[in-house]
């Protein structure tokens, strides 16, 4: 699962993203949690766009919110089954910038936050799908949840479950409305090409 992570803000975000807008106001927040507003990618037009959505997916035909509060995550083996999820993953796919991302680990009678960053990259970003839901009084609210699948082998001994980090290169193809849903799982379901260094987060202890 992934259900905290960070996103180290500075000036070169913008352009690691190719974004056509800016978020006023926008600040680093290294312990991002569900239930928050978070900056997430779409592609309206051909043109990357960052929106302000809320951590936590409510499907369009749902009539209670809080069913968000249950649906950070969602996992990619099993996406386009899922009445929750097959009609965002479908039409409605968007992009999650971090800077690391966090897994909790049993030792002994405690549980152990470690954080996962590339190496050699300030960003990137983790695959996700999208919700504009309209409350009973009219009013949208556009909800997102984090794709996850099996660890890879950086992972593996810390959690059996990990965010998909999709590479670089393929980060336009997931925002696409014409890309293929196949094509997007076989690629979501690699291993990533990033090196993920390891870090005790001490300060959530």
């Amino acid at each position: 699962m992934c259900g905290r992570f960070g996103l180290e803000y500075g000036k070169d975000f913008y352009p690691r993203f190719l974004l056509k807008n800016q978020l006023p106001g926008l600040v680093s927040n290294l312990n991002i949690s569900p239930g928050q507003q978070v900056p997430i990618i779409i592609n309206q037009n051909c043109e990357n766009i960052l929106q302000s959505m809320k951590w936590g997916l409510i499907p369009f035909w749902s009539k209670d919110q809080k069913i968000g509060s249950k649906l950070f995550n969602a996992r990619l083996e099993t996406i386009q089954e899922k009445p929750s999820f097959k009609n965002a993953f479908k039409n409605r796919r968007c992009l999650i910038p971090a800077s690391i991302f966090y897994e909790w680990r049993d030792e002994g009678e405690k549980k152990i936050p470690y954080g996962f960053k590339p190496e050699n990259e300030k960003y990137f970003a983790m695959a996700g799908i999208y919700e504009i839901w309209t409350d009973p009084s009219g009013i949208k609210i556009p909800t997102f949840t984090i794709l996850t699948t099996t660890p890879s082998s950086v992972i593996r001994p810390f959690h059996d479950r990990m965010p998909v980090v999709l590479d670089r290169d393929e980060e336009l193809d997931w925002l696409l409305e014409t890309a293929e849903p196949e094509n997007l799982l076989k690629h979501a379901l690699s291993e990533p090409k990033y090196k993920m260094s390891i870090n005790i987060v001490k300060e959530f202890l």
